[in-house]
């Protein structure tokens, strides 16, 4: 078993579901925990070499570039609907690394077998 595939495979579900948890519970803690996660993984995709490396840090990068201006926009700006929006890219571009992530696994699969 790969471990550090593991704890990036980690973080990037953590990213997702934490995002679904600010939609859910529209709260500023719950938002910069998400965020907060969200560059933890894109930290850790940097350092990948894998077919689909450049996408899974594009989609990753995407996420960063909502989710930190939904938390200005909640914050500062005090629009939460402005957030909520945001929050809603944030999560298709999560959802957009997973994808990737059960792709790159198959082929992986294929290449192994």
């Amino acid at each position: 078993m790969d471990w550090g595939k593991v704890v990036y495979v980690f973080f990037t579900l953590m990213s997702l579901t934490s995002v679904a948890g600010f939609l859910y519970d529209h709260t500023s803690i719950m938002l910069f925990i998400a965020a907060s996660l969200n560059l933890i993984s894109t930290i850790l995709k940097l350092g990948v070499r894998n077919l689909l490396a450049a996408e899974l840090l594009a989609a990753s990068l995407v996420a960063d570039l909502h989710l930190i201006p939904a938390f200005i926009y909640m914050e500062v700006v005090g629009n939460q609907t402005w957030a909520i929006s945001l929050a809603i890219g944030a999560l298709i571009a999560n959802l957009f690394s997973i994808f990737m992530v059960f792709i790159e696994s198959a082929k992986a699969k294929e290449n192994y077998e």
